[in-house]
């Protein structure tokens, strides 16, 4: 069952995520998270989202802004290695939170606190139509990167950060997809070299069949996506991601996935 869920949540993510240029780490982490501790999650979501990446800049490199990679991007790269190595301490404190919910006992760890505390926060940014009306100037790009990058090598929702602040750059859609592409893959090739490193890293190896399912999975969503990309609107895309973050942040929480 897990390999079913897994491989279409990839599936779908991936379709979505093209459109809206953020997407596939947020339904994807808590789906592994099911099924794995949250770490081990967000270390599995992250190659899934990587290779991805790779094949989406392929089918998109002619549209790609390369000087907002360069300004939005080198600083998303050098904080996305701070909030990965965050994580990996985290990971060391092993303190647990016993308590009951409805007559059920329930665990949480500070980490699952922290992670789905963030997922919260980024969840806001897609459903409260004012935080989507915020207007940034492109002077502030670097700054955006640097937060993306910081939070998605800490929980791997960079996302809706990045597309909050590059919505506001004013390219056409394609090479606003195509820039947050190259920007979402920078940041995914530092955290994982960090989090090759630590504990996160442990458990990969035995699910390298479940990893290259998704992947596969991801790259037809991804082609399908591309062929939809001016059929569908990035509002729908939004309240949907936003909604569904909300309810399994939460969950994850409070320990109940």
């Amino acid at each position: 069952m897990e390999f079913v869920l897994i491989v279409l949540i990839a599936f779908v993510s991936s379709f979505m995520t093209f459109m809206s240029g953020f997407g596939l780490g947020t339904l994807l982490l808590p789906v592994f998270a099911l099924y794995f501790p949250i770490h081990i999650a967000i270390a599995m979501t992250a190659i899934v989202h990587l290779m991805n990446n790779l094949f989406k800049s392929f089918l998109m490199k002619k549209h790609v802004d390369w000087k907002v990679v360069l300004i939005f991007g080198v600083p998303s790269m050098i904080f996305a290695i701070l909030g990965a190595s965050i994580l990996n301490a985290l990971i060391n404190y092993d303190i647990q939170y016993n308590y009951l919910l409805f007559g059920y006992e329930l665990t949480t760890t500070p980490i699952n606190i922290t992670i789905a505390s963030l997922m919260i926060i980024f969840a806001f940014f897609d459903i409260v139509p004012r935080l989507q009306e915020i207007t940034i100037s492109k002077k502030a790009l670097p700054i955006g990167g640097a937060l993306s990058g910081f939070f998605g090598g800490l929980s791997g929702h960079q996302g809706a950060l990045r597309s909050t602040f590059l919505i506001k750059a004013k390219m056409p859609k394609e090479v606003y997809i195509a820039t947050g592409i190259i920007i979402s893959l920078m940041v995914d090739v530092s955290r994982l070299f960090i989090y090759g490193f630590g504990r996160i890293a442990t458990g990969i190896e035995d699910n390298w069949q479940l990893l290259i399912a998704a992947v596969l999975s991801a790259f037809i969503g991804a082609v399908i996506g591309k062929y939809f990309l001016k059929k569908i609107t990035i509002d729908f895309i939004r309240i949907l991601i936003g909604t569904f973050l909300i309810l399994v942040s939460i969950a994850i929480g409070l320990g109940v996935i």
